[in-house]
């Protein structure tokens, strides 16, 4: 009788662990790293940063979309609006929206308000870091519940590329973002595949799946972004089955290891974040273009890309990225040459040297190259003090003004326009409540820059972007360095769901049909 007993509870309890352990088995985990050491925000509308950007590209939705995989304009397709209609002249666009999307949480379904609120937001400077790239909209108006009108002030070739699913384009619940205010930005709202749980300081962001994503609920269950900023960290963590998915070294010698090692997939993705130098002209003595054409004579950019990989970082020619509508290189290159370099800074009155501060951030894709840039410094006699710090405190700092050289990488719309707007027009310099990234206080193409945006004629068009180009390169406002790629390892238990050839948020999207076998 009591064997009975025993054996029957036996059973029960192993029914009961054993389902335990089929639902726990059913519980799809993708775990991943970027390397940053924590996020800075998730308000959709602000997020710049690297470590952000992957997360809002899996939490919100633009009117259009890079579909996934993709980071070429030519695939931009519907997203939250199922289509549109251009006016003849170009300035007036109408957008239908898809009916039944459902925001995260309790806060309904997308209607017109939303998108009216969320375009009127970005282009606002008090709420969006993106608001300049909105400056061509003259009017956002609800037309029903699923209709918004935008009238612009002049035709924009890019215009569709604003409105996508790539930085401020993506569409924000009204009601939360009201109701939040300030706490927006720690609590999130969107219509994407994956919605907010937690975030704990410094280890990890939890998603959830968005079970009523209109494009079907999510086959991962949960996405763990942790926080790993050491390379051999995530490394370890990925060998030993922690992670599935990480980001990896940009170097190609890295790359060329990983592959050796048959436990990693590599992927190798544009957009690259075009690496520049820029010279900060409100610090002195970099206010005298001798001493900043002393710096450009000094930098070996070609030693700088055999350090990193011409796969991993090919060249740029340009202040504009390469591959940017709109990219000239007729300008040509800074020669190094370190006598020139030494004849320039003896004449602006440093023939004994000089000290220049810059805060750096310490991740593997920044320090590195700055350590060899502080190094060929060295060698014409200009010491580069490096305050090492954690990345979103470089990121503070360097808008904040507090570094003579800000070594910066960035992806942005692929046309010139994006990048000589948000870097070299006198609106985005850092301090203004315009500003973008302007680190250079660089003004010296306002005219060109301007004229471009407004001008119908393609032929016209290129002929503005290459003359503010030849001057920018004249002023020496920066140094472009190389166009890092990004770098990224996954498992092969993980299926994407797509062919990983773009993307605009600078990590592999995770979609609605990303799987992970279990281990």
């Amino acid at each position: 009788m009591n064997r009975n007993i025993v054996s029957s509870a036996s059973v029960v309890v192993a029914f009961m662990v054993g389902g335990a352990a089929a639902a726990q088995a059913q519980e799809s985990v993708l775990q991943i790293s970027s390397g940053g050491t924590d996020i800075a925000t998730l308000d959709a509308h602000r997020a710049s940063a690297t470590t952000d950007k992957s997360l809002i590209g899996w939490m919100y939705n633009g009117l259009v979309r890079f579909p996934p995989g993709s980071a070429d304009p030519k695939d931009l397709e519907p997203d939250l609006a199922e289509r549109w209609e251009t006016s003849a002249d170009g300035k007036t666009w109408t957008f239908y929206l898809r009916k039944g999307v459902k925001f995260h949480g309790a806060y309904g379904e997308l209607t017109a308000d939303d998108v009216v609120y969320s375009l009127k937001r970005a282009g606002d400077e008090s709420r969006s870091t993106f608001a300049a790239n909105f400056s061509g909209i003259e009017d956002v108006a609800k037309v029903d519940d699923y209709t918004v009108r935008v009238t612009l002030k002049y035709p924009d070739a890019s215009f569709l590329g604003r409105v996508s699913n790539y930085h401020a384009g993506n569409i924000v619940s009204k009601k939360a973002a009201e109701d939040l205010g300030a706490k927006f930005a720690a609590n999130p709202v969107g219509t994407g595949p994956f919605k907010f749980a937690e975030h704990v300081t410094q280890q990890h962001v939890k998603l959830v799946a968005h079970k009523d994503y209109f494009r079907g609920a999510p086959k991962i269950d949960t996405i763990m972004y942790r926080m790993i900023p050491s390379d051999s960290a995530r490394e370890l963590a990925f060998a030993s089955g922690e992670l599935d998915v990480m980001y990896g070294k940009r170097e190609q010698r890295w790359v060329d290891t990983a592959r050796k090692r048959g436990n990693m997939i590599i992927d190798i993705f544009r957009p690259g974040e075009f690496r520049t130098l820029h010279l900060n002209r409100s610090i002195a003595p970099l206010d005298d273009i001798r001493v900043r054409q002393a710096i450009a004579h000094a930098v070996k950019v070609d030693d700088i890309v055999r350090y990193v990989g011409k796969d991993v970082g090919p060249k740029g020619c340009s202040v504009v990225p390469p591959g940017y509508l709109g990219e000239d290189c007729s300008a040509g290159a800074y020669d190094y040459d370190t006598e020139k370099a030494k004849k320039l800074l003896a004449e602006a009155g440093h023939g004994e040297g000089l000290v220049l501060k810059a805060t750096v951030s310490n991740i593997s894709a920044q320090l590195p190259i700055m350590e060899i840039v502080q190094s060929q410094l060295a060698k014409v006699g200009i010491k580069l003090d490096m305050n090492v710090v954690d990345h979103p405190t470089y990121q503070t700092q360097s808008r904040k003004n507090a570094s003579a050289i800000v070594f910066y990488g960035a992806a942005r719309f692929p046309i010139a326009d994006a990048y000589l707007t948000e870097f070299y027009h006198s609106d985005a310099i850092v301090g203004k409540p315009t500003a973008i990234t302007n680190f250079s206080h660089c003004a010296v193409a306002d005219k060109e820059i301007d004229a471009a945006r407004l001008e119908g004629n393609p032929e016209k068009q290129l002929a503005l972007w290459k003359e503010a180009q030849r001057k920018i390169h004249e002023d020496v406002c920066s140094l472009p360095l190389f166009d890092l790629q990004q770098v990224w390892g996954h498992s092969n238990r993980v299926d994407f769901g797509y062919e990983l050839k773009g993307a605009m948020n600078l990590a592999p999207p995770i979609t609605e049909k990303t799987t992970v076998k279990p281990r």
